[in-house]
């Protein structure tokens, strides 16, 4: 989608994954975490840039606690006795053996709109699948018919608008420019420093990083080193070791 916005044009996009999010009032792991993106220039220095999964958490966040020994938030995950869990480690592996799914945005129930994630979920599902023809939820377990590993064939659609065929391109980077600057500017709640638009700390953290690099935390330094060890690396020595 970013190969659309630097020519002046939206893009639109979507992927299927491995099943590990459960319908609406289900606990079975049915469809991926199906990540819909949608980048539009502007007329700042960087364009809106949404990009997230259309479940609550993905797995890479679950991976992310449990390297850091912290419980995964109540409500994200769902259990097949329909009740939630939190320690993380334990969820990874019960999800390897599919006794667990991730909940799609909104959470449990309708109540809070789980529905609503259901159907972007569902939507990215379908896209991904039906136009190219390709296999869908269980299909993408990354086995095969006999239970053995098998490649993860999975979908993908692109779309793109060009703005030059409706109000122009300038036009449309003013307006889409001046909606998040209206956002940004907004009443901020009590204790909140500013308020964010999609895309814009991904550019602040560009900016610091490419002078910078980027920062390795201690779970992974630790797994670098002993990848190191392990190949016979030794005299080499990374910076952050001491």
């Amino acid at each position: 989608t970013t190969m659309a916005e630097k020519a002046g044009m939206i893009g639109i996009s979507g992927t299927n994954a491995r099943p590990s999010v459960a319908p609406t009032f289900g606990v079975e792991p049915m469809m991926g975490t199906n990540p819909l993106t949608f980048t539009m220039p502007t007329d700042e220095e960087f364009p809106f840039n949404f990009d997230c999964a259309t479940s609550i958490i993905q797995n890479g966040k679950i991976e992310f606690y449990a390297r850091q020994g912290k419980d995964t938030p109540a409500g994200l995950v769902v259990a097949k006795d329909g009740g939630t869990m939190t320690e993380s480690a334990t969820i990874l592996k019960e999800m390897r053996a599919g006794n667990v799914a991730l909940l799609p945005l909104g959470g449990l129930g309708e109540e809070t709109g789980g529905y609503k994630g259901y159907g972007f979920t569902t939507i990215v599902e379908i896209l991904s699948s039906a136009l190219a023809g390709g296999p869908f939820m269980k299909a993408l377990s990354g086995k095969d018919e006999n239970g053995n590993n098998a490649m993860y064939h999975l979908g993908h659609f692109f779309f793109v608008i060009n703005p030059a065929f409706f109000m122009g391109v300038d036009t449309f980077k003013k307006t889409a420019g001046d909606i998040c600057r209206g956002l940004r500017n907004s009443t901020k709640a009590p204790g909140q420093e500013r308020i964010y638009t999609a895309g814009e700390k991904e550019y602040m953290a560009w900016l610091d990083r490419k002078e910078k690099g980027v920062p390795v935390g201690e779970s992974i330094q630790k797994e670098f080193i002993q990848l190191r060890d392990e190949l016979g690396l030794t005299q080499y020595k990374f910076p952050f070791e001491k």
